[in-house]
C-alpha cells in the first residue's frame, strides 16, 4: 500500500506555454485519492489563481489508470473516522474543496482519462470543463453499493452532464460506463485511441490557448454561472450526509468487503 505523507509529491505540474498539465501519480497502479492526494490536487488548482498566462489546464493520471477513487486504505482517513465530529466534518470536506478548486479555475480545464476512473475520480473529472477518455477507459461510481452517499458536489455535476435518468443509472445503479457509452450519454466529450487521451486533450488545450485569454475566461465564467447556479444549493450538505451514511451497517459491510478483496472490476488496473 502506498500512503502519501505530507511533503511527498504525488502531483506534478508541467507547463507548455499557455497550457499546464497536472498529473496525479502515486506509482502504485491504483492512483487512489487519499486525503493528502486531495490536498495536493487542491493546491495545484489554486496555484493558477494568480496566473494570467495559462489558458488551459489538463488534469490526468497515469497511462494505465486515472484514479480508483477515494483511498479507503488511507491511514489518515481511518484516523479521521475515529475523531470527534467536528474534526470528521473538516476531513469530510477535503474532497469537496478539491473539486470546487478545479471547477472554479478560470482557465479551461480538460480531464484526460486512461483506464479506470472510479468514484472520487469521476467526481473530479465532472468538475472539469471537458473530458477526453481513451477507448479503454471506464467510468464507475460505486459509492451507493458500498453503503455511502456520493458527495464532493458530484451529484449535481453528473446530473447536469447526462440528465436525471442517466444520472440515476450512473450513481444509483453503479453502472460501469465504457468510453463510447460515456460519449453517447454526454459524460465525456471525446474518445481517443488507447494511450492517446493526453494527446487529444492537448489538441483541445492548444485550441483554447489560441483564443483571446481574457474573453475565454469571461465566457467560461458566464457559462458556469448559468448552468451551475443551483449546484451548491443542492449539495452543500453532502459531506454531512456522508457522515450519516458512514454510521450505517451497510457502509461498514461495504467498506470491509472492499478492503478484504479487491473487486474483480479492478483486475489489471
Amino acid at each position: 500500500m502506498t500512503t502519501a505523507t505530507p511533503g511527498e509529491a504525488i502531483v506534478s505540474i508541467e507547463r507548455r506555454g499557455r497550457i499546464a498539465i497536472v498529473r496525479l501519480d502515486r506509482r502504485d497502479g491504483r492512483n487512489a485519492l487519499s486525503l493528502e492526494a486531495c490536498r495536493q490536487l487542491t493546491r495545484a488548482a489554486r496555484s493558477f489563481d494568480d496566473d494570467a498566462d495559462i489558458s488551459a489546464v489538463i488534469l490526468t493520471g497515469t497511462t494505465e489508470v486515472f484514479s480508483l477513487g477515494a483511498d479507503l486504505r488511507d491511514t489518515e482517513l481511518q484516523r479521521a473516522r475515529e475523531a470527534r465530529l467536528a474534526e470528521r466534518r473538516i476531513s469530510m470536506q477535503t474532497g469537496g474543496r478539491m473539486c470546487r478548486a478545479w471547477e472554479e479555475l478560470e482557465p479551461l480545464t480538460i480531464a484526460a482519462i486512461e483506464g479506470w476512473c472510479v468514484g472520487g475520480g469521476a467526481a473530479i473529472v465532472a468538475a472539469c470543463d471537458l473530458r477526453v477518455a481513451s477507448q479503454t477507459a471506464t467510468l464507475y461510481v460505486p459509492e451507493i453499493e458500498r453503503g455511502m452517499n456520493l458527495s464532493w458536489g458530484a451529484v449535481p455535476r453528473i446530473t447536469r452532464l447526462v440528465g436525471p435518468a442517466k444520472a440515476k443509472r450512473v450513481i444509483i445503479l453503479a453502472e460501469k460506463i465504457k468510453a463510447e457509452q460515456a460519449l453517447d450519454w454526454g459524460l465525456i466529450d471525446e474518445v481517443a485511441a488507447p494511450g492517446t487521451a493526453l494527446d487529444a486533450a492537448l489538441a483541445l488545450a492548444e485550441r483554447a490557448a489560441s483564443m483571446p485569454p481574457v474573453q475565454l475566461r469571461m465566457i467560461k465564467q458566464s457559462i458556469n454561472a448559468t448552468s451551475a447556479a443551483l449546484d451548491r444549493a443542492t449539495s452543500y450538505a453532502d459531506f454531512d450526509q456522508f457522515a450519516l451514511a458512514a454510521a450505517s451497517g451497510d457502509y461498514a459491510e461495504g467498506v470491509q468487503s472492499f478492503l478484504e478483496k479487491r473487486p474483480p472490476q479492478y483486475n489489471g488496473a
